[in-house]
């Protein structure tokens, strides 16, 4: 009889949840007298696509040669899991000759994009190099949670304290300055560092007196390369994209470390902003696909531009959004729109193919009023303009919010009322295409 060999079941799987959760028993019940280990002599990994299947072996703790029980096999499981890059670790094993051949099976958890706030002491690429020289299984991105962003902040702090910087690393998952992603940000709480000057690499920006006055958002401020970010996104891009320069490239920001001329013991920090303005492009036009409501003459109107006009990028932005809003005055709650720009680089000219799905046209429910006193609530009710059965019109509803946020004369008349919050919400009911109006006053 084999010694040092696991009960002879052709395959075995257990299933791992979940980080920080010990990977649960065999369902069925094993043999009085089973073995307590054997011998690997193979280990591979499905299912992983970022990351390596050797690295993962090798952070598993585990290799072929290993004498290993079940719960050994069940904490390499653990250690995989709690680094926080896979969503599910599941594991089988086999018996294979005189040993077992073991099988990890990943799900890669979402990563993000790594952002280092207040770090001008380093590079981007020297901050890089040095998570992966410690970091196993890095990919160049952060998981959301989990060991793994721990050991990029110890990294972090390492490489703070080289400096004599004293200062904790914090992290948090925040939405990227531009687009709709998310990011990880690595941030050094209580940084003396503030903004001493801010420098524009571009004509235009140099000249316009709008960022001068919006230069108090920066200047004097403690460095952060996410509030630097949303200045470009929120200040310099809206200013190009006007004028027609729909690719221009603006940043990354360049920091550069400087003597405070105000405190010479503290350093301060010098912005310098990069801007490649590119080509200005003139409009087109757009080309319509999916409505029936509206003719595109009318969908046209909205961009407020006509051909060989400069293209301008906030026209066409609160084009797409004037035409929602109008689908919503309409009770077309869900619909959607897939703008593809065509950029004729040649003529220098852009136009845009726009799909647009309708979706279903909502009419009014019930009406559900919380917080109120009522006779307050009487009010309300009167002054509201949709009848229950008609058409919703998103428009007026969104219109009204804004005027409760606060008691109002227009709603309440002279009826003394008073509540310090108010939220509003939308229920839709997508078999019977009807929304229901939640309105709660505190």
């Amino acid at each position: 009889m084999r010694r040092h060999r696991f009960p002879l079941i052709a395959s075995l799987l257990i299933l791992f949840t979940g980080a920080g959760l010990r990977a649960q028993a065999p369902t069925q019940n094993p043999p009085a007298k089973s073995p307590a280990s054997s011998k690997i002599v193979a280990i591979t990994v499905s299912g992983a696509i970022k990351v390596p299947g050797d690295q993962i072996v090798s952070a598993s703790g585990l290799k072929a040669g290993d004498i290993v029980t079940v719960e050994q096999i069940k904490g390499a499981a653990d250690r995989l899991a709690a680094l926080g890059i896979f969503s599910a670790v599941n594991y089988r094993f086999s018996v294979k000759g005189d040993g077992i051949a073991l099988e990890f099976q990943v799900s890669e958890a979402p990563t993000y994009r790594l952002s280092f706030d207040n770090f001008p002491w380093f590079t981007d690429a020297e901050i890089g190099e040095a998570i992966r020289g410690s970091v196993g299984l890095f990919t160049g991105e952060s998981p959301g949670d989990g060991a793994m962003v721990d050991q990029i902040a110890e990294v972090l702090e390492k490489l703070l304290a080289s400096k004599n910087i004293k200062g904790a690393v914090t992290h948090q998952l925040l939405s990227e300055a531009a687009g709709d992603g998310m990011m990880m940000q690595f941030s050094v709480e209580g940084s003396p560092l503030r903004i001493q000057s801010v420098q524009f690499g571009d004509a235009l920006a140099n000249g316009s007196e709008r960022l001068k006055d919006r230069i108090p958002d920066l200047k004097g401020q403690p460095y952060s390369r996410f509030a630097i970010e949303l200045f470009e996104n929120e200040q310099i891009r809206p200013l190009y994209s006007a004028k027609g320069f729909l690719r221009a490239q603006i940043g990354p920001p360049v920091a550069q470390l400087t003597a405070d001329a105000n405190n010479p013991a503290m350093s301060a920090v010098d912005v310098q902003i990069p801007i490649t303005p590119g080509a200005a492009y003139t409009w087109k036009g757009v080309s319509w696909q999916g409505s029936s409501l509206f003719p595109s003459a009318l969908l046209d109107g909205t961009i407020q531009m006509k051909a060989g006009d400069v293209a301008d990028g906030m026209k066409i932005e609160n084009g797409w959004h004037e035409i929602q809003a109008e689908y919503g005055r309409h009770g077309y709650l869900d619909v959607k729109l897939i703008e593809k720009a065509q950029f004729d680089d040649a003529a220098h000219q852009i136009s845009y193919q726009v799909s647009i799905t309708e979706g279903p046209q909502y009419r009014m429910g019930e009406m559900v009023i919380t917080g109120l006193s009522v006779e307050a609530e009487k009010r309300l009710r009167r002054n509201w303009q949709i009848a229950a059965g008609d058409v919703f019109n998103n428009g007026y509803f969104e219109g009204l919010a804004r005027e409760l946020v606060k008691p109002t004369e227009s709603v309440f008349g002279e009826l003394p009322v008073h509540y310090e919050t108010f939220g509003h919400w939308l229920r839709p009911n997508t078999e019977k295409h009807t929304v229901d109006v939640l309105l709660d006053f505190k």
